[in-house]
């Protein structure tokens, strides 16, 4: 996939876009100090680049039902591809499991995972246990959570554009 170079207006509608992805083109235009019709071109651009990859709602888990929040830190029995694609690809279909992190370190992967209620995540980790190749898992709960940022920092001042393939 070709990636445009970035300048500083392509930036700032990333960073407003991230902060907020129900913006109107005209407010998201008038930010980064152009008119709507190139802005709307921009946005499809940087869709198309793989700069932006989908837009979501921020749901609360609380009101839909999930009060805990954990981390597993999964060890496997093996590393070879098949064994850590099979897991991946098992990861994948568990609704409860949100994220999904092949690491370096003492852990192959570090899940997020939402649960019910902490019946329900000593359940999904008797599964998650019981998995195939998986040789352990520790759970982390969380108690509260002080920041929760989607996305990565775009400063468009500070930020270095990104160089075309």
């Amino acid at each position: 996939m070709r990636r445009a170079k970035l300048d500083r207006i392509d930036l700032r509608i990333l960073r407003d876009l991230q902060d907020d992805g129900r913006i109107t083109n005209v407010e998201l235009a008038r930010r980064a100090g152009i008119s709507a019709p190139p802005c709307l071109r921009r946005v499809r651009a940087l869709e198309e680049s793989g700069y932006i990859r989908g837009f979501h709602a921020d749901l609360a888990p609380e009101a839909l039902g999930y009060e805990v929040t954990f981390f597993a830190l999964v060890g496997l029995d093996s590393q070879s591809e098949a064994v850590l694609r099979a897991f991946e690809t098992a990861m994948r279909a568990w609704p409860e499991v949100r994220e999904c992190h092949m690491c370096r370190g003492p852990h192959d992967f570090v899940l997020k995972v939402v649960a019910r209620n902490t019946a329900h995540e000593n359940e999904l980790t008797e599964q998650l246990t019981a998995a195939d190749h998986v040789s352990t898992v520790q759970t982390i709960q969380v108690i509260r959570t002080a920041k929760d940022a989607p996305g990565v920092p775009v400063d468009p001042e500070t930020a270095a554009p990104a160089v075309e393939e």
